[in-house]
């Protein structure tokens, strides 16, 4: 097993750390203060190759698995953590559509969602279905040649500013069994969308629940045939819990340095914070534990590329893991920074706002711990 990058590798985090470091970092405090969706330079990550990131190449995206993405969305990541996830986002959207699209509508789609001429949401929560994402009650009911949909959304990134929404809807009343994915243009008669939700993190992307209200959609806007919905979503879950865990690794990497480097600046005491030895040991004890979850999610990726029965559970436990991990080490690189790391003029508090929702979204660390137990229980099943 060799862990280190491939040549190919190297320059595609190089080229997203550059894109990073010019085009998300100097904008990011101001996306996020002004609640500013920064349109313009996803277009730009578009023409980058940043929003087809595992997209077929016959479909114009870049063709890479879900290991190279990741170490893309990781330095991505370091430059801004919620407009990085909208992208990881918008990457599902895309390799759904090119994936389980009829080809009229791939050739309708893909061209303009993989340049990010246009933007796109997933639409699986809803107000009453969260954690049990096989229990949603919006349906969508065939007559003719066309679809009717009806029902809402909540908790939808991007809402009300982007072009397409992938939308998860009951054909049957049949449990999962009866769930199917549809592809729906977001301006079609019949779409409502909320307000904007004011949230703690994640300020430069909008959410917004959505109202289905006798939405016609043509047939061929089916995703696969009716009832393969669920398993399409539960395929989306599991490359979106890489994505997200990889954020979380890239934002706590960027806190980590940026810790380091202030403790070697600060003084207290006549010394710089740096040779205290407790300060030491904190160091090092984030530093091992984002190696580690930066580990345990590409190992995950590796799987999920690879196929491996066992892929779900893995991506399950890099999710819980580095999602945590995470969380804590932004929340210790603030406390290192004292009371500036409490103030805007420094993104410490920025970055601990932005993950904090990384443990409850692409499903919660709860049901990250029930999928993995399910997993190590069921019989002759084993984690190797």
């Amino acid at each position: 097993m060799d862990f280190e990058l491939t040549e190919d590798q190297r320059a595609f985090a190089e080229a997203a750390s550059q894109f990073a470091k010019e085009q998300l970092a100097p904008m990011a405090a101001e996306w996020d203060e002004k609640q500013i969706f920064p349109t313009q330079v996803l277009q730009q990550a578009g023409e980058m190759g940043f929003l087809s990131l595992y997209t077929p190449q016959e479909r114009g995206g870049l063709g890479l698995g879900r290991l190279d993405a990741s170490i893309v969305f990781e330095q991505l990541a370091m430059g801004c953590t919620s407009t990085t996830a909208f992208m990881t986002i918008h990457n599902m959207v895309t390799w759904m559509i090119a994936s389980f699209a009829t080809e009229d509508v791939k050739q309708q789609y893909c061209p303009k969602l993989t340049c990010g001429e246009w933007l796109g949401s997933y639409c699986l929560t809803e107000p009453n279905a969260g954690s049990d994402a096989a229990s949603l009650t919006t349906t969508a009911v065939k007559q003719g040649d066309k679809y009717l949909l009806n029902g809402s959304k909540t908790f939808i990134s991007g809402a009300g500013d982007t072009q397409v929404l992938v939308v998860m809807a009951r054909t049957q009343d049949d449990g999962a069994k009866g769930i199917s994915a549809f592809v729906v243009p977001a301006d079609t008669q019949g779409i409502s969308y909320g307000r904007k939700e004011p949230k703690l993190g994640w300020n430069s992307q909008p959410t917004r629940s959505i109202t289905f209200e006798n939405v016609e959609i043509p047939a061929n806007h089916l995703l696969g045939v009716e009832g393969q919905g669920f398993t399409f979503a539960m395929k989306g879950l599991d490359g979106g819990r890489i994505n997200i865990a990889t954020c979380s690794v890239g934002t706590a990497q960027q806190a980590l340095n940026q810790a380091t480097q202030y403790v070697q600046e600060r003084k207290q005491f006549g010394q710089p914070l740096a040779q205290f030895q407790a300060l030491q040991f904190k160091l090092a004890d984030m530093a091992t534990e984002l190696v580690a979850a930066r580990q345990l999610v590409r190992l995950a990726a590796s799987k999920l590329d690879k196929q491996s029965p066992d892929a779900t559970a893995y991506c399950a436990m890099a999710k819980r893991f580095a999602t945590d991990v995470g969380f804590a080490v932004c929340d210790q690189a603030l406390q290192l920074y004292g009371g500036y790391g409490y103030i805007k003029e420094y993104p410490l508090e920025r970055y601990f706002r932005d993950v904090r929702v990384h443990q409850i979204l692409e499903g919660t660390n709860e049901i990250m711990r029930l999928i993995i137990a399910r997993r190590l229980l069921a019989e002759g099943s084993e984690l190797l």
